[in-house]
């Protein structure tokens, strides 16, 4: 990452998202940042003009690699749904238990600009997810249903992730079981 004058605005916002998952939005502070990128506030101001700004940057950036680029990878690994959905469930679960940002977004749920971030990703990952169920064969109020239910699994996995990890499965192998039965529960008949 470049230093100094020589920053970008995703450089910021690269150091704005880090901190964001694994602090929480009040620690997205210019001056910290800016130690942290060795600049200076007016590297800062140079493309941001607010900290708010930078923020909302740093959600969509999230978005953007937590979501979008997951459902382009996914579209691009499989062409059947069941598959889809099966690599889907693998990649979130084993990411839901080495990268735990987004519980830290959830508990920053009351941060207006948060609570919209998060509000967009649900909705686009439910959907995505019935869209698959559709693509197999459900009828559209089940597979809403399910895809519900398959991100109510994704948000208690991340949490068993980070409070009872003994829980859940230990091996690359375990974890492809859980989310192949995942996958075989929500395309059931």
């Amino acid at each position: 990452m470049p230093s100094g004058d020589h920053l970008t605005a995703a450089d910021w916002e690269a150091a704005a998202l880090d901190t964001l998952l694994a602090d929480g939005p009040a620690a997205v502070a210019v001056q910290p940042l800016a130690r942290r990128l060795g600049a200076t506030k007016g590297s800062f101001y140079w493309h941001f003009g607010s900290r708010d700004e930078l923020l909302r940057a740093a959600l969509a950036r999230w978005e953007q690699v937590a979501t979008d680029d997951v459902i382009r990878s996914v579209e691009a690994a499989a062409t059947d749904a069941r598959e889809k959905a099966r690599l889907l469930f693998g990649w979130v679960t084993a990411s839901s238990t080495e990268h735990p940002g987004q519980l830290r977004l959830l508990a920053a749920a009351d941060d207006p600009d948060v609570a919209a971030a998060l509000d967009r990703v649900t909705r686009r990952r439910i959907d995505y997810v019935a869209g698959l169920l559709r693509e197999a064969g459900q009828p559209p109020a089940m597979a809403a249903r399910r895809a519900t239910l398959a991100y109510a699994t994704y948000l208690g996995h991340a949490q068993l992730a980070q409070t009872t990890p003994g829980l859940l499965p230990a091996t690359k192998q375990g974890r492809r079981e859980l989310a192949a039965e995942l996958t075989r529960i929500l395309f059931a008949g």
